[in-house]
């Protein structure tokens, strides 16, 4: 990957009806407790606020294969067009994965790994188009300290950073039997506020480090 300009930004917008949100689903069970939390969480969007669901269990995409110096380019299927069109229709993505071997599951890890080939596709303007959205996480684990989701926080705060997205964090909460999640009152209360949620201009760790020098 190439570094991006480092000086983009944009102004993070109200959440008015030039928003709309792109639900990324990585689980492997239907009705999941990270899907019921990620749920609360957008009962509270504005009703005007377009929302568009898409579950990667059931969406047939193959394993991404990295083509970038190859002179032959990967044929699109159509599923992935469709992806990448909802991803780029989207002001903001929210990954919602549970938290498997303390990352995101694989579902959700090739959705990302996609991102690498609409970045150099032919004529692509997937990096201009995406820098300044606001990309969030909802994660659902057994452990009870949340801490151990930093991994999965590092991950997408990153990812937000190389395309010069917003990140708005990770909504975390508990469970590990089906529905466990609603018992998590701390969880189920911050989703009614997570999207009211500061989403700074994410940055490396050497930027920061660079702005505070």
């Amino acid at each position: 990957m190439t570094t991006l300009d480092p000086t983009v930004d944009a102004k993070r917008p109200e959440i008015g009806p030039d928003r709309s949100f792109l639900f990324v689903l990585g689980s492997s069970r239907a009705d999941g407790n990270t899907e019921i939390l990620a749920r609360a969480a957008a009962a509270q969007l504005p009703s005007h606020v377009p929302q568009r669901w898409v579950d990667l269990n059931q969406l047939a995409l193959p394993d991404f294969q990295d083509g970038r110096h190859e002179t032959a380019g990967w044929p699109a299927n159509e599923n992935e067009e469709m992806l990448r069109q909802a991803t780029l229709e989207a002001t903001d993505i929210v990954i919602a994965s549970p938290l498997y071997w303390y990352n995101l599951s694989a579902q959700t890890k090739r959705y990302l790994d996609y991102w690498s080939g609409w970045l150099v596709a032919p004529d692509s303007d997937f990096a201009r188009r995406m820098a300044g959205r606001t990309l969030w996480g909802v994660t659902v684990m057994a452990n009870d300290d949340h801490t151990v989701a930093a991994g999965m926080t590092t991950t997408l705060s990153l990812s937000a950073a190389y395309l010069r997205m917003r990140f708005g964090g990770v909504l975390t909460g508990t469970g590990s039997r089906p529905g466990r999640v609603r018992a998590d009152e701390r969880a189920m209360l911050h989703a009614k506020t997570f999207f009211e949620n500061e989403t700074p201009l994410a940055r490396f760790p050497y930027e920061k480090a660079d702005a505070e020098g």
